[in-house]
């Protein structure tokens, strides 16, 4: 199928707007696999600016998701957030389910909040019934996300997406040369529908920005001590349990820093942008999970394409997760 070229106006969208009420906000995760899912889900639930009300389950096993994501919504206090089990392909072996020991004992059905079975639809359902703009952060591989915009195409239209995916002209790490990125390659097909949907905005976040972020020295010192939250123990606790689990390489410095807290600025991109960048840039889409700058490519979205400020952005994400800003 031919996708049509999205021609989207340059935005400049004022911090003080995106802050100035809480918005409905549906995050789509493949939380528990890299720890950054939790991270980011912790950090939205602590900007009041966003108002989580759905998170969707993305790829692999979505009951094993769905347990991570309910458990710590319920240690977190924020039973009110609906868990969405979104699509289970493709298969995901136990090597992948890091987290997994957090959720030995731990079933869904005692979650005291909703659990919708068919994730896709509840996230359909919500848009239609909300009746202001929606906020869609998506931080995994959107199979999902790009079903539901298949069935219904007009919920694209009330929403403002933001996405942590590609890598316009840097890599993995900083590198200066652009990489393949594992939310998009893992199901480039579903990209692509994602990015071409109408939605009223579209911003993402690619390796450029979110793959050089991560939180160390002091802003990691004072999560780690912050043992009289259970959030932030929870996600210490999933950490720890993470790093020598890791099946992309070895993790032995988590007593010290965080990994790269890729998904963070996903979050950080619906509520402010003072910290970062933007360039409206047309680009293509791989098979194998590229997506080149094209200037006659079919796809266009606007783009946190460096840093003005990381350090303070670390910063500022430390005292989000602290509850100090």
């Amino acid at each position: 199928m031919k996708h049509l070229k999205i021609i989207l106006p340059m935005l400049s969208i004022a911090t003080a707007t995106l802050a100035s009420t809480p918005v409905p906000t549906i995050l789509s995760t493949d939380i528990g696999s890299d720890i950054d899912d939790t991270w980011a889900l912790a950090y939205l639930l602590k900007s009041p600016e966003l108002d989580l009300k759905m998170v969707l389950t993305e790829t692999g096993d979505a009951t094993y998701r769905g347990k991570i994501t309910a458990k710590f919504l319920e240690v977190s206090g924020r039973t009110d957030v609906d868990v969405a089990l979104g699509i289970s392909n493709p298969e995901m072996s136990d090597r992948y389910k890091t987290q997994r020991p957090w959720i030995r004992d731990y079933e869904l059905d005692t979650y005291p909040g909703t659990v919708h079975q068919n994730g896709v639809q509840a996230v359909i359902d919500f848009i239609r019934a909300s009746e202001g703009p929606v906020n869609v952060i998506a931080i995994g591989p959107p199979p999902s996300l790009a079903k539901a915009i298949a069935l219904a195409p007009d919920i694209a239209e009330k929403c403002r997406f933001f996405g942590m995916y590609g890598s316009i002209d840097k890599g993995y790490g900083g590198s200066p040369e652009p990489s393949w990125e594992t939310n998009v390659a893992v199901d480039p097909a579903a990209f692509r529908v994602v990015i071409s949907a109408n939605w009223k905005s579209s911003t993402i976040t690619p390796l450029d920005t979110c793959g050089i972020v991560s939180l160390k020295d002091d802003n990691y010192r004072r999560i780690w001590c912050a043992t009289d939250d259970p959030m932030l123990r929870a996600l210490i606790e999933n950490y720890c349990l993470w790093a020598p689990l890791v099946p992309w390489g070895h993790c032995d410095y988590f007593t010290q820093k965080s990994s790269t807290l890729f998904d963070t600025v996903a979050v950080y991109m619906a509520y402010s942008e003072e910290f970062l960048n933007f360039e409206e840039v047309s680009f293509s889409v791989t098979d194998k999970g590229f997506t080149p700058r094209d200037p006659n490519g079919p796809y266009r979205a606007r783009v946190a394409i460096s840093w003005k400020d990381l350090e303070a952005f670390e910063r500022h994400l430390t005292q989000r997760l602290l509850g100090e800003k």
